[in-house]
């Protein structure tokens, strides 16, 4: 998903992360806004996994919400 649609899009992109990923923050959110990296750091550190735990989580998630994918 590009930038702008992201930025478009952001009230019922957090909606869905806030669905699947309920221990993170609005604050969260929005300090990651779309970007990839910094999402997966957030997803390790709220749920306390590991990195390549997240990347697998944020990965399955998009692929079931093929509308809402982060870029890279």
């Amino acid at each position: 998903m590009n930038e702008d649609r992201i930025a478009g899009n952001w009230k019922q992109f957090k909606g869905k992360l806030r669905e699947q990923w309920g221990k993170l923050t609005d604050d969260d959110l929005d300090v990651v806004a779309g970007k990839r990296d910094q999402f997966i750091g957030k997803i390790q550190e709220r749920q306390g996994i590991l990195k390549e735990d997240a990347e697998k989580q944020l990965k399955d998630w998009e692929e079931r919400n093929p509308d809402f994918r982060f870029d890279d």
